[in-house]
């Protein structure tokens, strides 16, 4: 019986263009470092250019020359179109576009301030995905390769109290992912979300750390918080050439957390 040839199959990213959102800190500075580690070009954006500017300096002086920051608020349309037409120019393409800008705001629905809360979470976190994909795509099918990871939450698989704007965007994190999967496949572009658990990150920081390790060693099978590189790392394997046939999933990173009977 004879097989088909073994085919290798790239897990390299080197000189792909990647653009990051939210990724002055937490797991999108993670991943703007990891991504720069593995020789792709990366764009990182976020709100303040002081910000920006910290994350591209500390992978400059890592050794790594292949960035540049935009500032950048997912919330204006015409930005998300600009920063993406600029990223492209300056590197030469898009091939990876990752959505991770977000933010968390608790909001009572029985409260007039609700409504300022729900436009604002849908449209930060789930309308400006949607917008971001759109101006990159011409790129992605011009290089004939695309790879977009949009970063939802356990909370797009539950809920947790006093939070239902985020837990409605990060559902439609999950639903836009898996229409945009069927959308884009017949181009071989792959649309996937990751579905991070409790993190260490600028979101958490307020929380006690005595409160993280209870509801960590309650909730959580590996009985702890996880950190932002964990995360990238998930995000790197969905962007390589290699995860070819893998689109449409949301894959939650934390730490069992989200298969734990409570």
């Amino acid at each position: 019986m004879s097989h088909p040839p073994y085919q290798d199959l790239s897990r390299s990213i080197e000189g792909k263009t990647a653009l990051i959102t939210g990724a002055a800190s937490g797991m999108g500075r993670a991943t703007a470092h990891l991504f720069a580690r593995q020789g792709a070009n990366v764009a990182v954006t976020d709100l303040k250019q002081e910000n920006v500017d910290v994350v591209v300096q500390e992978i400059r002086d890592a050794g790594f020359s292949n960035v540049q920051g935009w500032a950048l608020d997912v919330g204006d349309k015409d930005a998300i179109k600009r920063v993406v037409d600029e990223t492209a120019a300056h590197f030469g393409g898009l091939e990876i576009l990752i959505n991770n800008a977000g933010f968390a705001r608790m909001a009572d629905v029985a409260e007039e301030s609700y409504e300022e809360a729900w436009a604002a979470s849908i449209n930060v976190m789930l309308t400006s995905h949607q917008r971001a994909i759109r101006a990159a795509l011409p790129y992605m099918r011009k290089a004939g390769f695309g790879r977009i990871v949009n970063i939802a939450s356990t909370e797009g698989l539950g809920a947790t109290p006093g939070n239902s704007p985020y837990v409605a965007a990060k559902h439609g994190v999950i639903g836009l992912t898996r229409g945009l999967a069927v959308d884009l496949g017949r181009e071989g572009i792959t649309v996937n979300a990751i579905c991070p658990g409790p993190i260490h990150t600028g979101i958490t920081a307020g929380i006690q750390d005595e409160h993280k390790e209870i509801y960590a060693k309650r909730r959580v099978p590996l009985r702890r918080y996880g950190i932002p590189e964990e995360v990238a790392n998930m995000t790197l394997s969905l962007v390589l050439p290699a995860a070819s046939f893998l689109t449409g999933v949301h894959i939650p990173v934390d730490g069992g957390m989200n298969i734990k009977n409570a």
